[in-house]
């Protein structure tokens, strides 16, 4: 199975031919990455995350795509440097939540976030998730799109929604990642997550993504899932 998490990690590290793309497991962000290394402490992340949840995880998190605040910096979906930092925990969210046995590293430089970057969405997600006692290795969060795009005119730390063209690119990864979690139950955080998964005949749970007011549904929701 480890064979097959790095042929993920090869396949992620293979950028689409997309404008306006962030790929944080080969692309170095020169204005707030704290070194060249950054990419391959994010491959490490993410590595150390999939170990830990494969012929574990029963619920699988699906979104839409990486965001600036997120997994730009963490190396996965929906999952912030502030909570890998160990700045999440008054919100009972702590770093080994995500990386068990492992320490994780920042990414960003200090001086533009001192506390990492702090992706909403992550933290409104794992809460609610840990809150349910759900043991962390028993779910996996991912996105249909997974890698970062972003709106050429505001810069790399902004975010904008994939086109239906864009999202294509994704599916062969997507198949992939799925193949890890065989007895998963798939979970889809919004229409563009849902109908991606459904376009490929894959069945799914449809809820409310948490973001853009849609924290308090997502909440009343998922729980009838798990």
């Amino acid at each position: 199975m480890k064979n097959n998490i790095e042929d993920l990690l090869l396949q992620l590290k293979q950028s689409p031919p997309i404008r306006n793309i962030f790929n944080p497991w080969r692309d170095v962000d020169v204005e707030n990455d704290i070194s060249p290394d950054a990419p391959e402490i994010r491959t490490n992340h993410l590595r150390r995350y999939l170990e830990a949840r494969v012929k574990r995880a029963r619920y699988l998190l699906i979104g839409e795509a990486l965001g600036y605040q997120g997994g730009h910096f963490s190396g996965i979906a929906m999952t912030s440097e502030r909570i890998l930092l160990g700045y999440k925990k008054g919100e009972g969210i702590n770093p080994e939540h995500v990386l068990p046995n492992f320490e994780p590293k920042r990414t960003s430089k200090p001086e533009i976030k001192p506390k990492g970057f702090s992706e909403p969405t992550a933290s409104i997600v794992w809460g609610t998730l840990l809150r349910h006692g759900l043991n962390p290795n028993d779910f996996v969060l991912w996105n249909v799109f997974p890698w970062h795009p972003f709106d050429q005119n505001k810069g790399v730390l902004s975010n904008r929604r994939p086109s239906e063209k864009e999202l294509k690119y994704g599916y062969p990864i997507l198949t992939n990642f799925l193949e890890l979690f065989p007895e998963g139950r798939i979970i889809a955080l919004g229409k563009i997550s849902a109908n991606t998964l459904k376009s490929i005949r894959i069945h799914c749970y449809e809820v409310r993504h948490p973001a853009n007011g849609g924290a308090r549904e997502f909440k009343n929701t998922v729980k009838f899932f798990l």
